[in-house]
């Protein structure tokens, strides 16, 4: 996180100079001073740098340069949109991907292999930007079934949700399928299997745990990464999240907005990382942090 607070300094005094936005053209130079003496940006770099962690430590991020509203109060009211895209679409992803795997795993090389291997190929190559708009036009526009666009019940992520979930499915299901059919070839396996198991018990009860992280590992990447790249989603269906509340910040160079967009996600991200390696404790046992 502080190496994350420190890059975003550095490029935020890289970018130029601050008051030439804020500044209107008809502010004398006397006037620009005295913003840059209200700002703190008169200070040497060092200390702007010390009052810059105290801000960030503090939540203090300054106030939009468009709405006068503290940054990071905006940020956060769009967080929960964002969230729930996320975890709409890696719980879809999961409902899909995992069992696919599986009966990939079970049938190496037959019919439903192939064409579930065939899907996770067209999976990983449909852009997310074309994926969107076919939803809508065959959901929305021809069937009438799903809203296009807008913030209103549950209803208004399920095309959202599948547009973020169809890669991750074709992840989830080349991942598993790996790792589990190298899983069931190992000898526990065997032994499992002698000792009159059934395949189910064998396969999910033994093979599958072991092959799951690898799969954990994924799941926490793509989660993090989705919370800081759900941006074409949004936009396409038009949700109020913050990553779109970004975009057009950096569009309109609103330096404070991406500077608590910056740090909200390297937190989350980092999070997500922590409870990763926390998992894994639980999924394997010899697994041990200490």
């Amino acid at each position: 996180m502080w190496a994350v607070v420190t890059v975003v300094f550095v490029l935020l005094h890289a970018a130029g100079d601050p008051i030439a936005v804020l500044a209107p053209e008809t502010m004398t130079q006397a006037q620009r001073a005295e913003l840059a003496h209200s700002l703190g940006l008169d200070l040497p770099l060092s200390a702007q740098y010390i009052h810059f962690l105290d801000d960030v430590l503090h939540g203090h991020l300054g106030v939009s340069f468009y709405t006068s509203q503290p940054a990071m109060e905006l940020v956060l009211q769009r967080l929960g949109v964002t969230v729930e895209l996320v975890v709409a679409a890696m719980v879809v992803a999961l409902v899909f991907g995992v069992p696919f795997g599986v009966i990939a795993a079970l049938r190496p090389g037959r019919f439903l292999d192939r064409s579930l291997r065939l899907i996770s190929v067209l999976g990983s190559s449909i852009p997310t930007f074309f994926l969107g708009i076919l939803l809508i036009l065959i959901f929305s526009v021809e069937l009438e079934i799903f809203p296009s666009s807008g913030l209103g019940d549950w209803r208004n992520f399920v095309l959202p949700a599948f547009t973020l979930a169809f890669y991750r499915i074709a992840l989830f299901t080349r991942l598993i399928r790996t790792a589990l059919i190298g899983e069931l070839s190992q000898d526990y396996v065997r032994t499992a299997r002698a000792k009159g198991l059934s395949e189910i018990v064998v396969t999910l009860k033994h093979a599958l745990r072991n092959a799951l992280l690898p799969f954990v590992t994924a799941f926490g990447l793509q989660f993090g990464q989705l919370l800081g790249g759900a941006v074409i989603t949004e936009t396409i269906f038009a949700l109020p999240g913050m990553n779109r509340l970004a975009l057009d910040a950096i569009a309109r160079l609103d330096y404070p907005i991406v500077v608590a967009y910056v740090i909200v996600i390297a937190g989350l991200f980092t999070l997500i990382n922590l409870a990763v390696d926390i998992a894994y404790s639980f999924i394997d046992p010899r697994v041990t942090y200490g």
